[in-house]
């Protein structure tokens, strides 16, 4: 399959919106099938056989990407996955505020890593894949900043970037961010960009 940008779409094997946001703005036409994948057994499972943060972060983009591409014959799929890595360790999406808070606090005056993968899949196997890193050093603050900073993030952006959107009021957390933006927004567009060209 020949990918063209004006006639073909892809599949975007995710429910971000801004990863969709992103490929719409870099005029990558996509439709949303959501993997539904249950990361957390997988990424426990990788981690106990001593995967580094990269290899567990492009393994769950790659099982995205071909489980949704296994059901959606001869469409090229596209599959993310991005995961915190501090001193080694994978953190983890927060399931409360009170998870949240502890990451914060983890993280607060420290330097950490944004690692986010993405995989192309066709016919239920990968043909692309690419990691990128970025490294973000966090500001010192008081517990009672942290508590206020997460008094203004809603559940789902919470829940659904981990303990900050970068675009939004995460941003303000940070001293400084070594890397390209998107890849901390979860999307390394402009070397997906170069891939799908070259299909062309």
């Amino acid at each position: 399959m020949k990918y063209t940008q004006t006639k073909n779409e892809i599949i975007l094997a995710s429910k971000s919106k801004v990863r969709k946001e992103i490929l719409q703005k870099y005029n990558i036409q996509c439709k949303v099938i959501a993997s539904n994948l249950d990361e957390e057994p997988i990424k426990e499972s990788l981690v106990k056989e001593g995967a580094s943060p990269e290899i567990v972060s492009k393994n769950l983009a790659e099982i995205k990407a071909t489980k949704v591409s296994s059901l959606n014959q001869n469409y090229i799929v596209l599959g993310a996955d991005s995961v915190i890595d501090f001193e080694n360790e994978i953190i983890s999406k927060p399931r409360n505020r009170d998870e949240a808070l502890t990451t914060l606090k983890k993280l607060n005056g420290k330097e950490h890593h944004l690692i986010s993968s993405v995989t192309i899949a066709m016919n239920g196997s990968m043909i692309w894949n690419y990691t990128d890193k970025a490294k973000l050093t966090m500001k010192s603050f008081s517990i009672e900043d942290l508590k206020k900073y997460l008094s203004k993030i809603s559940d789902n952006a919470l829940y659904s970037y981990n303990v900050y959107q970068i675009e939004g009021e995460g941003k303000n957390l940070f001293s400084k961010i070594e890397g390209d933006k998107n890849t901390v927004m979860g999307l390394p567009v402009h070397k997906i960009k170069e891939y799908l060209k070259s299909l062309a």
